[in-house]
């Protein structure tokens, strides 16, 4: 979600022996990105509605790009609103939530019967819970880190398995195997979004600093490996970071709580 503040209210007119009615303002930039998030959802959905599950799943990654923008690009133009902060979740329940897990449901768990919409169920309920927790507990635990897994790593590792299985040439109607793989997946997210296991949020990295040249031959470097081969490269770094969060949590790392800011 994007870290927005509440903008300037306008007043407008109310009827005598009534409460001001208070305007906020909608701001075009940066909710265009949000618009775009949830696009992205729904032709994902679309698209494995119509049996295109690699280009689904390719249309939640775009989505998790645009999300990152959104929230930076309101902070950098001073367009902070409550209405954005309020219809970035929604688009994310879309897109990280009910997209990876209908992309997931028609691709393969539709196979397990009740099994798997109860799987692909529990990936998108936690979805939810977890956005709602990370909207109540915003400046209230360390910004350091996430309180569970984020929801857009959770669906990079939901629409990355699709992904990368398609992409392989992996069919469910071949491999019996990858219904019940992708189920344990879909749990495993779920749960882990929901859980109190930390994760680094990154957002200590300052992107104004200057870098040596090594750094920028390194990025060069990251972005050739990724384009060998998209799917098998996304979708292992984001399930590395899924399991990093126990490995943390392991050796006693914790969320640890902060006053609220007054």
């Amino acid at each position: 979600m994007a870290d927005e503040d509440l903008d300037r209210d306008d007043v407008a007119p109310a009827q005598p022996g009534a409460m001001p009615l208070r305007r906020r303002g909608i701001y075009l930039l940066p909710n265009l990105f949000t618009t775009g998030v949830l696009f992205c959802g729904f032709f994902a959905i679309v698209q494995a509605m119509n049996g295109r599950f690699e280009t689904g799943a390719i249309a939640i990654y775009v989505a998790m790009v645009l999300d990152g923008m959104d929230g930076r690009v309101a902070r950098w133009t001073h367009t902070q609103s409550e209405f954005g902060a309020q219809y970035d979740s929604i688009a994310d329940m879309v897109a990280f939530g009910a997209a990876p897990a209908l992309v997931a449901y028609e691709w393969c768990l539709k196979d397990l019967g009740t099994a798997g919409w109860i799987g692909a169920f529990v990936y998108c309920a936690a979805t939810g819970i977890r956005l709602a927790r990370f909207n109540a507990n915003i400046g209230v635990v360390d910004k350091h880190f996430f309180q569970g897994l984020p929801s857009p790593s959770g669906a990079a590792v939901m629409a990355g398995l699709v992904w990368v299985l398609t992409d392989f040439g992996l069919e469910p109607e071949e491999h019996v195997w990858i219904a019940g793989i992708t189920w344990v997946v879909a749990v495993f997210a779920g749960m882990t979004m929901v859980s109190n296991v930390p994760f680094y949020s990154f957002k200590e990295f300052n992107w104004k600093r200057r870098v040596p040249l090594w750094a920028i031959l390194a990025a060069v470097l990251a972005y050739s490996l990724v384009a060998t081969r998209p799917s098998l490269v996304l979708f292992t770094l984001f399930f590395a970071y899924s399991l990093s969060g126990y490995v943390m949590w392991a050796r006693g790392g914790r969320v640890k709580s902060v006053l609220p800011e007054e």
